[in-house]
């Protein structure tokens, strides 16, 4: 299997892209070549991109803007229609545009772009992934016309290098995979699947892959006694909050029965004086 790109990006669930057989110049993809290719495949050495119909845009905002990257490929032998034949399987990174697409039913056809002498090293490497809604576009009449006209070839300006071919478009499917969970939990998963991926392995004894089973269910059970911890925190800081508010809030009545008391004894009509009684003490001035 070929290398991994980065794989914390969103990336799609593992889908054919090419068979052994006809290309679009009358050579044939050869199951040495995609062994070579799934074997040879690095995202970090040469990452191929997703476009649309083996053209690649200038422009960013172009129609035919890359749509995403490959991340690894993977040979396989095919049963069914196939059977007999090895199949490439490809891991892309899509960008949301891509995905829109998928989900449209749009673009379901794939044909990779071979490379038959990367590099010079003498073997086969995967530079590019179109995708196309028409199967005929690099259908059984096209490829008969390319292979007895190679220079007039419609696919010869879309060529990386004029050595490299295009395979048949075959059908395919483009899934995602679930979301990974974020931070501190994504890293626990991710120990957990690596000790459990180690623990299978065959040649590991039966105590290693003990061993390894348990360190990741340890793991488990620390994380989620730390999530319950966290848990109870929050419910005795909310209950708190409550108690709080409900004392507050009697408070508040209180105070307002006491004031409404207050104002219950007082005049209800301010505005009457009371009457004089002329039995002040005040002695008049004599002029």
């Amino acid at each position: 299997m070929s290398k991994a790109a980065d794989t914390s990006k969103a990336k799609s669930k593992k889908f054919r892209v090419a068979v052994e057989g006809a290309t679009t110049d009358g050579r044939e993809i050869t199951r040495e070549w995609i062994t070579q290719m799934a074997a040879n495949y690095s995202a970090t050495k040469y990452g191929a991109r997703v476009n649309l119909e083996h053209i690649r845009g200038i422009l960013p905002d172009s129609q035919f803007k890359a749509y995403g990257d490959v991340l690894e490929l993977e040979a396989q032998e095919l049963s069914g229609e196939f059977s007999g034949k090895l199949g490439l399987f490809a891991t892309i990174a899509p960008l949301p545009d891509l995905v829109a697409m998928t989900n449209a039913g749009q673009k379901i056809y794939t044909s990779i772009e071979v490379d038959p002498n990367f590099a010079k090293t003498g073997e086969a490497y995967m530079v590019g992934l179109a995708v196309t809604d028409s199967p005929a576009s690099l259908g059984t009449e096209i490829l008969a016309f390319a292979a007895q006209n190679p220079a007039a070839s419609p696919f010869a300006h879309k060529k990386q290098s004029p050595q490299n071919l295009f395979t048949a478009a075959v059908e395919t499917v483009i899934e995602m995979e679930a979301a990974a969970a974020p931070g501190a939990v994504a890293k626990l998963f991710s120990t957990v699947q690596e000790l459990l991926a180690g623990g299978a392995k065959k040649t590991a004894s039966d105590e290693a892959r003990f061993a390894d089973i348990g360190q990741a269910v340890n793991l488990l059970a620390t994380h989620t006694q730390e999530q319950a911890t966290q848990f109870a925190a929050t419910i005795d800081k909310q209950n708190k909050e409550i108690a709080d508010l409900k004392a507050q809030g009697e408070k508040d009545r209180k105070e307002v029965a006491d004031l409404t008391a207050k104002l219950s004894k007082q005049d209800a009509n301010p505005a009457s004086r009371p009457p004089a009684t002329g039995g002040g003490s005040a002695n008049l001035a004599e002029f």
